[in-house]
């Protein structure tokens, strides 16, 4: 008999572990089929769609320009510098001078000169005017007395070279003043460059804008077009960003945008669609929208990062419900809903799909509550006991 006790003691165990297996699994059983799945609840209304197509892209300045020298030289002194403001025709960078002053300085003492010699040259016109005055009055008392025969021959030859010797002397005069002139004229030119590029040494803003890069530092040497600073204009920034080609159809200029900054991903700015381009990316297939950007964040930078939502749809007082309500089921959309505390599935005709809800053209109405499960596993079914929240 106390053979079969200990043969039967091993049974209980395995029995208590089918009991609880068969326990939990009707637990679990329990929960899943017959317990109420908690279900957040939407209310279904009337309200706004708008239709948004997205891009992504740069903040970029319409006018942005690089401030160079003209001449080479080296930086006196750089009165600007990075964020700085600036206003048109306002002094930026500052050459060393004191060369070109100098060269001026020549230049304008070789206009002095070449006005004393032009008037030394005025003078010696007279002169030979004069003279020329008398040898023309002497050939004219010769030829009369010629034919008189009161003179010799010799003293009519003398009188003739000398009216000839005389009309030279005026030629002679007459071009070393135009010469003296040519040579003022070049001494003008001459001035006018070397101001020119004492003039260069202040380099100005072209524009009123914003300094967002500076380059060189006092004291360097710069070439002609070497950029120091980069001014951009404020008084238009936009945003250059990349859509897919295929909304290109539905996109205009003076369409309303919304741009959302990457560093304020929870805000948004107003903004308007300037212009479309014309050549798309043969990569990506996407095409650049400029959307101009009608207010800034407190802190930006040309070349940060941002969305686009351009507005190419609205339709006002529609039935609408959140998409994420929406579920395809057998290729068709629909929603659930609550029924007597139970989940029923209805197929739904769905219209513009807006950024986070969308019309529903059949299926819902004012009133309806749809239903979406906490928590994605499992689905819910139809017929599903619900608890909304």
């Amino acid at each position: 008999m106390s053979i079969n006790l200990r043969r039967n003691l091993p049974l209980r165990p395995r029995v208590v572990g089918i009991s609880m297996a068969v326990v939990v699994g009707l637990v679990v059983l329990y929960w899943s089929k017959f317990a109420p799945r908690a279900v957040n609840a939407q209310r279904i209304e009337r309200g706004t769609i708008v239709s948004e197509v997205m891009g992504t892209g740069t903040l970029e300045a319409r006018v942005q320009v690089s401030i160079s020298a003209k001449i080479f030289g080296r930086i006196d002194t750089l009165l600007v510098d990075q964020g700085d403001r600036v206003v048109q025709g306002g002094t930026l960078v500052l050459l060393d001078e004191e060369e070109l002053k100098q060269q001026v300085a020549i230049a304008q003492a070789n206009i002095d000169a070449s006005v004393a010699a032009i008037a030394r040259l005025e003078a010696d016109k007279i002169r030979a005017v004069a003279v020329l005055d008398q040898a023309q009055k002497g050939a004219a008392r010769t030829e009369a007395l010629i034919k008189s025969k009161a003179v010799s021959g010799e003293d009519a030859d003398k009188a003739i070279e000398a009216l000839a010797v005389a009309t030279a002397g005026v030629s002679r005069a007459e071009a070393a003043i135009i010469e003296g002139q040519k040579e003022l004229v070049a001494a003008e030119r001459t001035l006018e460059y070397h101001e020119a590029r004492l003039r260069d040494t202040r380099i100005v803003a072209p524009f009123a804008g914003l300094v967002i890069a500076r380059k060189k530092e006092s004291g360097d040497v710069v070439a002609p077009g070497g950029a120091i600073l980069t001014v951009v204009s404020t008084d238009e920034l936009w945003i250059r960003a990349w859509v897919d080609e295929t909304q290109l159809e539905n996109l205009r200029p003076e369409q309303s945008a919304r741009v959302v900054f990457r560093s304020l991903p929870d805000r948004s700015y107003p903004g308007t669609v300037v212009r479309l381009g014309r050549e798309a990316d043969r990569e990506t297939r996407e095409v650049v929208v400029d959307v101009r950007v009608m207010e800034l964040p407190r802190n930006w930078a040309v070349g940060q990062r941002a969305e686009v939502f351009i507005e190419v749809a609205k339709k006002n007082d529609v039935i609408q419900v959140p998409t994420r309500f929406v579920e395809i089921r057998d290729g068709k959309p629909g929603v659930f809903t609550e029924e007597s505390e139970v989940a029923k599935w209805r197929f739904v005709a769905l219209g513009l799909q807006g950024r986070d809800r969308v019309e529903v053209l059949q299926g819902l109405d004012v009133g309806d509550v749809v239903i979406a499960p906490e928590h994605p596993r499992p689905r819910l079914t139809d017929r599903t006991p619900v608890r909304a929240r």
